[in-house]
């Protein structure tokens, strides 16, 4: 057996951790499986599985030759289909993730629109509010807010964004607004649910000045930036939100934003879009082109708030601007 069919067939086994289950899933018997991996382990003079009767269990080598392994294999299956695609119209599925808000306000329209361009492509989009690991869960591209932190990933930053204080105009009648971050206190605050017992929001009065915490028990809680939208327009509340997509309801007068002279946030001042692939030699035609599509879309620092009116949420069927747009 070739020292590949050997590879995958003791990743399998250190996945599955049984021989019989990796025979079925390769269509051979599980004393060829038990024979080739034997061969393998003779081969590089190292003992990479202990076998038992009841249990197959990695030593320290084979866990860490798995933990490579897994990457080599994945690179070398991606090779062969980026060949396999040369001189062919680009096809197959491409699964993308995507945090909420913008997975809801700026994705569907843009898919749409790049279906037009390559039919043969489809898209799989998933949203939730944290990010994806990309080869565990085998997303293609992964939309998040932060910078990625994990190893073997690589990021196209869209876009930098800020936060704003937002309230509708119905919360704000007959009290008065703000006039510091103190102030906020007195006021019935809505707040992201985040790890941590206590609710606090960062503010500072410019880029480089001194960040201050303000503590405050909030109103409602949630998970979801939709949500925390929608509460905020129900005149529940004062919100934290990504300036992108509170824009069409600050043009329009649905809500107004508090303290516009500091800068806010709940975890970080550096945020924005960020589309992270997994670092490989060469990215798979159908991922460059859905990210070079999309950049050409929603990217550039002036113009991320056209994002959400090109992304929908009220103009429902609008063509795509002519020029890049935010995120």
């Amino acid at each position: 057996m070739d020292r590949l069919r050997a590879m995958e067939l003791f990743l399998s086994v250190s996945q599955t951790g049984s021989f019989s289950e990796t025979a079925r899933s390769f269509g051979v018997s599980a004393t060829a499986v038990s024979r080739a991996i034997t061969e393998f382990e003779q081969g590089l003079q190292i003992k990479l599985l202990l076998r038992s009767t009841r249990q197959v269990i990695l030593t320290e080598s084979g866990k860490e030759y798995a933990q490579q392994l897994q990457g080599i294999l994945w690179n070398i299956s991606e090779l062969h289909r980026n060949v396999a695609e040369i001189g062919t119209a680009p096809k197959g599925l491409l699964r993308v993730h995507s945090r909420t808000m913008f997975g809801l306000r700026v994705l569907p329209p843009v898919i749409a629109a790049f279906r037009a361009e390559y039919p043969e492509i489809h898209i799989e989009l998933v949203l939730s509010e944290t990010p994806a690991d990309l080869r565990r869960e085998k997303f293609d591209i992964d939309f998040r807010i932060s910078p990625p932190v994990e190893a073997g990933v690589k990021r196209r930053r869209l876009f930098h964004s800020e936060r704003y204080l937002v309230a509708s105009p119905r919360y704000l009648a007959g009290r008065p607004a703000p006039d510091s971050p103190p102030a906020l206190a007195a006021h019935d605050c809505l707040a992201y649910l985040l790890p941590g017992q206590q609710y606090q929001w960062l503010y500072r009065s410019g880029r480089g000045a001194e960040v201050q915490a303000l503590m405050f028990k909030p109103r409602h809680v949630t998970n979801n930036g939709m949500a925390l939208l929608e509460l905020a327009k129900l005149g529940e509340g004062i919100a934290l939100l990504d300036d992108y997509t509170v824009h069409q309801e600050l043009a329009q007068g649905i809500l107004v934003r508090l303290l516009p002279s500091f800068q806010f946030t709940n975890t970080t001042f550096d945020e924005g879009m960020q589309a992270t692939i997994l670092s490989t030699p060469s990215v798979p035609t159908k991922i460059r082109l859905f990210l070079d599509f999309v950049a050409a879309r929603v990217s550039g620092e002036s113009s991320r708030f056209t994002a959400a009116q090109w992304g929908g949420g009220g103009g429902g069927g609008a063509a795509a601007p002519s020029a890049p747009a935010g995120r």
